[in-house]
């Protein structure tokens, strides 16, 4: 299966059209080269605050409630794209009011056959907690995508083993993180995140991200990192467990992975995280003893 993954560079649509023109564009794209999965990354609805007044783009809880307006348009518009161009669409991530003024980070998924599931975004960074108003999400999902049973991790959830180890025991095989983050450390902590759960899972984690600055956002000035898709280090896989990345203004890294290869690796594996999980949670290793020296 081809699992395309987007460096993603934020710009000013002047409207909604124009953003759903170039959605048709970046996504024909990964079509074309032959995706059957394409990941877009988080935050991705915040690019539509450029369409209001520079009071509204400045102020981040109105962004917030403006988008609001556009939530039909773009399942509509994701949903037809994934038909017309017979792709699986993770189309990054939402902030969808839930009522009461608060907010929950979405990531939908759309596939060609029409069907729309999401996942909530469940662990909230500090700058989200901060803002007052989004909700982290309560359940826990994978879906089956093409054949291949797939999670969705937004962002800093991939920096947590236990919700992605749940996922990879209810038979995910890929993992799939929309992310945003505007250090090189927030970069780095989410790339060893992804690299952490495809080693301990015998997963391969594909990430996307944005990219550029667009200074008119308060959520979405700056922006860095690569995307990329992990494999774990093993025997017939990537030794740095990286099996493509972006470079310089690329959009799409892509890459065919072979699922079946994947768990046949087992076999002839150097180490074997995903089977020796369990030894970890012995009773007498859950919990550390002070060792008193005096």
């Amino acid at each position: 299966m081809k699992v395309a993954v987007a460096k993603y560079a934020i710009q000013s649509p002047a409207d909604f059209i124009a953003f759903a023109a170039r959605q048709a564009d970046v996504l024909a794209d990964a079509a074309v080269q032959g995706a059957r999965i394409a990941v877009l990354p988080e935050y991705l609805s915040l690019e539509l605050a450029a369409t209001f007044d520079a009071a509204t783009q400045a102020d981040l809880h109105a962004s917030l409630a403006a988008i609001q307006r556009y939530r039909d348009d773009w399942l509509a518009l994701y949903a037809r794209l994934a038909k017309e161009l017979d792709l699986h669409i993770v189309a990054g991530s939402f902030l969808l009011a839930q009522g009461g003024g608060r907010y929950r980070n979405r990531s939908d998924v759309f596939t060609p056959q029409g069907a729309h599931a999401w996942q909530d975004k469940l662990q909230l960074t500090g700058f989200e907690k901060g803002l007052g108003v989004i909700d982290g999400g309560d359940a826990l999902k994978v879906f089956d995508l093409d054949g291949v049973r797939s999670g969705v991790s937004v962002c800093y959830d991939s920096e947590f083993p236990l919700p992605v180890r749940a996922q990879a025991e209810a038979g995910a095989r890929l993992l799939l993180v929309p992310s945003c983050t505007d250090t090189d450390a927030g970069a780095t902590r989410v790339r060893i995140g992804c690299l952490a759960r495809a080693l301990e899972n015998r997963m391969f984690v594909a990430q996307s991200v944005t990219a550029g600055e667009a200074p008119w956002s308060p959520a979405l000035d700056l922006n860095t990192g690569e995307a990329a898709i992990f494999a774990p280090m093993d025997r017939g896989l990537p030794a740095d467990g990286v099996v493509v990345q972006t470079t310089g203004d690329q959009v799409w890294a892509i890459a065919d992975l072979d699922l079946d290869a994947l768990d046949r690796s087992r076999a002839d594996a150097q180490v074997a995280n995903d089977r020796d999980w369990a030894d970890q949670l012995q009773p007498a290793l859950v919990r550390a003893r002070v060792e008193r020296l005096d």
